[in-house]
């Protein structure tokens, strides 16, 4: 039972995300006795690729092709099934994240193989192969039983801690038979966001909502981030009001992030807003409503005038970083 893990980059650099997913796969690959063959896609320097090895791969395929520079959902996923079919591999694993969303279906058909999405831990059994998962918006948790001979499974951000193994993986060209019709898509132009840590990246994320009381107040907001690192995020009546952009707007409806620490300042905490947090692994909530439901969720929280608090906040953390 081989395990494959897709170690997505990043203009040619793994995230934490990448180690996340090859701990896991590792430990998969414990349990069924096996090793771990991680597949990159796209351009990445070779010390890149064996720094997988620290976590766990024990070989590295590399699909360098000048063509496979975007996303194009169709020849991805004929990479991912054929690097699959080469090793032999009955589980798959990928992120669950927007590329992984945008193929792991894809792959799973193509496999004729089961699709277990959102997975919170290792495999409780591998016959039948039983993995737990958030349901109900992320409000209880289920085990998801997957009975084909090919599992495809797609890991939920920081459910696993990174494991260093202190292994070396060997890297090793993968040329994946690539026809035309794989790139039916035709990626002409990708704009990214410069200057500044995005949502769906940052390990740290400040967010505001209405108890801010309008967009003039969200200076305050912008140096807390600044101070932490962090990525600015709203809820969606903030980005409704035009207060902030809807690029901001966390939540169900809007952007599911997973950072290690999650601030929501004046945040009422609607269950939609909860449902695209809640796997954040620490909420700070500030709110002066004892009783808003924020708190339920929240970690740590603090009732009072977030308005008061912010700038007590900001002079605590420089304090803190200078020390």
């Amino acid at each position: 039972m081989a395990v494959l893990v897709y170690t997505e980059n990043w203009d040619g650099k793994f995230k934490k995300l990448t180690y996340e997913l090859v701990s896991y796969a590792n430990e998969i690959a414990k349990q069924a006795g096996t090793d771990v063959t991680a597949l990159s896609i796209g351009n990445v320097e070779d010390s890149e690729l064996q720094s997988l090895g620290k976590y766990g791969a024990a070989k590295v395929l590399s699909a360098n092709d000048s063509r496979l520079s975007q996303l194009v959902n169709q020849a991805y996923t004929s990479v991912v099934v054929q690097a699959a079919e080469k090793e032999g591999a009955d589980i798959i694993i990928l992120g669950n994240n927007f590329t992984a969303k945008a193929i792991a279906p894809r792959v799973s058909a193509r496999l004729k193989a089961g699709l277990a999405s959102g997975a919170t831990a290792v495999p409780s059994s591998l016959d039948p192969f039983t993995v737990k998962k958030m349901v109900f918006t992320q409000k209880a948790f289920t085990d998801v039983i997957v009975k084909s001979q090919k599992k495809v499974v797609t890991l939920q951000q920081n459910a696993f801690e990174i494991i260093e193994t202190g292994g070396s993986g060997t890297v090793e060209q993968f040329t994946p038979d690539l026809k035309d019709s794989d790139f039916r898509t035709n990626v002409t132009d990708v704009n990214k966001v410069t200057g500044q840590i995005l949502l769906t990246d940052a390990e740290i994320v400040v967010s505001g909502g209405r108890g801010m009381k309008g967009p003039e107040n969200w200076g305050p907001l912008e140096e807390l981030a600044e101070v932490l690192g962090a990525a600015l995020g709203c809820s969606r009546p903030v980005s409704d009001e035009g207060w902030r952009p809807h690029t901001e707007h966390v939540g169900q409806t809007g952007k599911i992030i997973a950072p290690n620490l999650y601030f929501a300042m004046g945040i009422s905490g609607a269950i939609q807003h909860i449902a695209g947090v809640s796997s954040s692994k620490f909420i700070v909530a500030v709110n002066k409503d004892n009783e808003a439901p924020v708190f339920e969720a929240a970690d740590y929280g603090i009732i009072g005038d977030v308005h008061k608090l912010l700038p007590e906040l900001i002079t605590a953390f420089k304090e803190f970083k200078a020390s």
